[in-house]
């Protein structure tokens, strides 16, 4: 008979065992070896920190869960000690005061990972972990922990356990979970959405896969995979790509940010969904769920920011490449390329490229005509800019059958001069529109026509015979006015301005007011007459969105001891993220530290904003960051120098912040000898 898991020798109660993670471990390992179980306890100890530096082991409610597997333990065994002065193990909710020590053999793969996902399972459960705490002596751990490791019946709530706390049930081991996550940029959120909620799924002991569908394209679930899944989970900030594959899977859904921040929470949340005869489920409308009663569902505002962002979401790749291939036609052939010198109503650049080869160049010669080419092209995709915005916030509305009317709505916003709000208002009335059709019943043998013929050719008339009988003036009304308060601004308006972008671009760091204010800046690059104004604004959110990943980067090499390891490491890589404005950057120090990091980033971005509109810095790239300062009208060195700013002020902050009231998280100080 095998020996078992935790016996009383293994468990130390109300102990002070030392001020740091390293000391608790130490004490653990330390009681392996006295039971027998482990020839070299250093070995043991060493091993666990060791895993402990690469990821921390820290649970929400005051968990930590150290583990190490290696040559010297003999049999897979648990010790536990419950602290009288609780120890940082980098949980999310500060030190913890439950610790287990998972020890396996080095050749029991299988045990360990079974013990540690057992035991994970357990500790999702708030009535659990309040026996523990309440156990009175050692055998009673003993007894809790092991029903809980051999999946015995659960241990009934405590009469401390919080009255009414809806516990998270123990998660069946054939429990299949499917996750789908996505964010506006694909850049950040998405993966690390996917990886925080694979990792719950690993701490509770269900089957999990994610698809996430981000900039770098996505592999989705063969269908036999969707057909075997219990529950389906869309941590998203945008529609889901292929939504109808699910259709009739019970379904949790939230924004990225809360599989960020609370992973195990949705496991469990799926656990109960997939085993609730009543739960929501994927409908095959373009709707978020069906409407059986859920706490899961995303509300009307949720729905719309989707339907925004992924509007944004789509619209980023035209606007990037159109952007660029502009800003490298300037650099190829000069600003003049964008005039109508050779033919009135087309730029030159256009003129180039419609009547002239390589074969037959432009009396200007090859540059001016490579610079010609690569203007048109950007121009022509940049163009594409706003009928993508609707097209596809109408697409997270009701799905393929809103891709036409929300298409042409973009095309009349632009054809009316209603621009990026026509853009916005005219993908929600095709969206709506399209979702409205769809939802009518129709007799079965017209069902087949509804996605492909009735949807689009009824819902592109009526959308786009609202959007020019009763929507066009009044929308290019306030493009207009827009853009003529942009171009008379001056003085301190123009710092207020900058003031509020460097605030929004700073504020959630690719989230939705970030992207807000990132696309008030394209849009304006993407207007017929778009001049001085307008490049001056793209100037202050390019510049803005760079100074928290740098800000972070810096402050990581001015003290490091401020921050945990991940975060030191990651300031390595924000250096690069930062220098090609992607604020998303910054998004791994703002998750774990949200009070402090976030206002410091935002204090910074508003000095670079303001700097950046007072010093008239021009940008006529939408992207790129430093990469791109050929396209800032010979105002780079200005450019540069509010970036600097906005860095050493936000860097500044942060490390003031954080040495007045110390990170929960933070990597302990060197011992000094």
């Amino acid at each position: 008979m095998s020996e078992p898991i935790i016996t009383p020798e293994l468990v130390l109660l109300d102990t002070d065992a030392g001020p740091d993670s390293a000391s608790v471990i130490a004490a653990l390992a330390a009681l392996v070896a006295r039971s027998g179980r482990c020839t070299d306890p250093d070995q043991l100890a060493a091993a666990a920190r060791e895993r402990e530096e690469k990821s921390a082991t820290g649970l929400p409610g005051g968990i930590a869960i150290p583990h190490a597997r290696v040559e010297s333990v003999t049999a897979p065994t648990l010790a536990m000690a419950r602290l009288s002065r609780r120890a940082d193990f980098g949980g999310p909710d500060g030190p913890a005061d439950i610790v287990f020590l998972i020890a396996a053999p080095a050749g029991a793969a299988g045990e360990h990972m079974k013990v540690l996902s057992s035991l994970a399972r357990a500790l999702v459960r708030p009535e659990f972990v309040s026996s523990l705490r309440d156990a009175p002596d050692a055998d009673a751990v003993v007894e809790l922990v092991q029903t809980a490791v051999d999946g015995g019946p659960r241990p009934a709530a405590t009469a401390t356990a919080a009255a009414g706390q809806d516990a998270a049930p123990a998660a069946a081991p054939t429990t299949r979970i499917l996750a789908v996550t996505a964010c506006p940029t694909g850049i950040a959120h998405t993966y690390m959405a996917a990886d925080a909620l694979k990792l719950a799924a690993e701490r509770a002991g269900v089957d999990f896969e994610v698809e996430t569908q981000g900039s770098t394209g996505s592999t989705p679930f063969a269908p036999e995979t969707i057909a075997a899944a219990d529950v389906v989970v869309f941590a998203t900030d945008v529609g889901v790509k292929g939504r109808d594959r699910f259709v009739g899977k019970p379904v949790v859904a939230s924004g990225v940010k809360r599989a960020i921040n609370e992973p195990d929470a949705m496991i469990a949340e799926a656990v109960r969904t997939a085993a609730d005869p009543d739960a929501a489920t994927v409908s095959g409308d373009g709707a978020a769920a069906s409407d059986a009663p859920t706490a899961s569902r995303v509300g009307i505002g949720g729905q719309l920011k989707q339907a925004l962002l992924t509007g944004v979401s789509y619209m980023i790749p035209f606007v990037a490449a159109g952007g660029l291939l502009m800003a490298l036609g300037f650099l190829l052939a000069g600003y003049e390329i964008a005039n109508s010198t050779v033919q009135k109503g087309m730029s030159d650049g256009m003129y180039y490229a419609l009547h002239y080869s390589l074969w037959d160049l432009p009396p200007d010669g090859l540059m001016a005509y490579l610079g010609g080419v690569s203007f048109a092209i950007g121009n022509l995709a940049i163009g594409l800019m706003v009928a993508v915005l609707a097209g596809y916030i109408a697409y997270a509305i009701a799905d393929r059958p809103g891709l036409a009317p929300g298409f042409t709505a973009g095309l009349i916003a632009v054809a009316v001069d209603a621009g990026f709000i026509g853009g916005l208002v005219g993908g929600l009335l095709a969206g709506v529109v399209a979702l409205w059709l769809s939802r009518i019943p129709l007799p079965q043998w017209a069902r087949g026509l509804q996605p492909v013929v009735i949807i689009p050719l009824v819902g592109t008339l009526i959308t786009g015979f609202v959007m020019f009988a009763l929507l066009a003036r009044p929308l290019a009304w306030v493009n207009t006015s827009l853009e003529d308060w942009l171009n008379s601004m001056s003085g301190s308006s123009k710092v207020a301005l900058g003031i509020v972008i460097g605030l929004m671009m700073c504020f959630d760091l690719g989230g939705p007011v970030n992207k807000a204010a990132y696309a008030f800046g394209v849009a304006g690059l993407g207007l017929a007459g778009a001049g001085v104004a307008q490049w001056e604004i793209m100037a202050a959110v390019m510049a803005a969105g760079m100074v928290p990943p740098l800000a972070l980067a810096l402050a990581t090499t001015l003290r490091p001891s401020a921050f945990t390891e991940p975060e030191r490491e990651n300031g390595k890589a924000a250096w690069l993220l930062g220098a090609s404005f992607i604020s998303e950057g910054a998004i791994p120090f703002a998750a774990a530290d949200p009070l402090r990091v976030i206002p410091s980033m935002m204090l910074g971005g508003a000095v670079t904003g303001a700097l950046s509109m007072a010093m008239s810095v021009q940008c006529r790239a939408p992207h790129g960051g430093v990469f791109v300062l050929f396209a800032m009208n010979g105002t780079w060195w200005k450019f540069l120098i509010a970036i600097v700013a906005g860095v050493i002020v936000s860097a500044v902050a942060v490390l003031a912040a954080k040495q007045y009231q110390p990170n929960a998280e933070k990597a302990p100080e060197p011992a000094t000898v």
